[in-house]
């Protein structure tokens, strides 16, 4: 769940921005049928089993609209929830309900949807010390939901942007002009508070990036092979994240490296959503 400074600085803005890009000046569907006030109430309906996510931001895009809006949830964040299942129920102006059922809908479910791939990517790394992390691919103006989504489905979150740690990626080191180069420039310029993680593609990288003292090493694109030899090479001196298209499908081949971090963009790039709908408004 967001704090009240990040609901209010970070969240709220961005909820604002997504009712503003559906009503540019009323919702014309909702006041044809409704003239005036109106109390209601809607019930929220799973229409799959998964894992819920993003209900206080579910709940934010009415009560934005409409200060005396609530909801009652049944479930929490983090919670299974199963196919017809009731997870709760939003109250307030009929017209404030059906202007915002989409919004609210698709942020829930996107969030939701997230949750429960990660879940199931991470329950493939359970009794292994690797940690499961996300990237930074991610939908633009959506990172802090879907990051969010990673953690409640039982991930963890890599840096949440560029000024948030130093990564040295090909074009860096092209850019630098070799692994060590770029790992001596970081390390002149970064603040001493910032680890340096430094991508490397073949042993020759990760011998430099060693030797150069980077902090964390990951290893992208890297056959089974590879990684072993990489990890026999390293041997404790730096973390070790691997990378590279990795999904739901291949990742128990990774399991037996003993690696730090596996990370996988597919978390949030590629997560189906989880279908669930407002069934039954009625006027109360």
């Amino acid at each position: 769940m967001y704090d009240q400074v990040t609901l209010k600085l970070n969240v709220d803005p961005l909820i604002l921005s997504a009712l503003k890009e559906d009503i540019t000046s009323e919702d014309v569907s909702a006041n044809c049928v409704m003239k005036k006030a109106q109390a209601g109430e809607v019930d929220l309906i799973c229409k799959e089993d998964g894992i819920i996510c993003g209900l206080q931001v579910f709940e934010r895009v009415f009560t934005l609209l409409d200060g005396n809006s609530r909801a009652e949830f049944y479930v929490e964040d983090g919670e299974e929830v199963k196919k017809g299942q009731l997870m709760g129920k939003v109250y307030g102006d009929i017209r404030v309900l059906l202007a915002g059922e989409r919004t609210a809908l698709n942020y829930l479910q996107r969030m939701s949807g997230i949750a429960t791939y990660t879940h199931a990517v991470a329950s493939l790394l359970e009794g292994t010390k690797t940690k499961l992390l996300d990237t930074r691919k991610t939908t633009p103006n959506n990172r802090i939901f879907e990051k969010y989504s990673v953690r409640v489905g039982g991930g963890n979150n890599h840096r949440y942007n560029l000024s948030d740690g130093v990564m040295l990626k090909d074009n860096h080191i092209g850019a630098a002009g070799g692994v060590a180069q770029a790992i001596r420039m970081a390390k002149e310029y970064a603040p001493f508070v910032r680890k340096i993680e430094v991508e490397v593609e073949n042993m020759d990288m990760v011998k430099e990036a060693v030797e150069a003292g980077a902090d964390i090493i990951m290893l992208d694109n890297m056959t089974h092979a590879q990684i072993e030899e990489a990890m026999d090479f390293i041997s404790g001196r730096a973390e070790v994240e691997v990378s590279g298209n990795v999904t739901k499908e291949n990742i128990a081949k990774l399991t037996d490296l003993g690696v730090d971090y596996i990370s996988s963009g597919a978390l949030t790039h590629s997560a189906p959503i989880l279908d669930i709908s407002m069934k039954n408004l009625h006027a109360v």
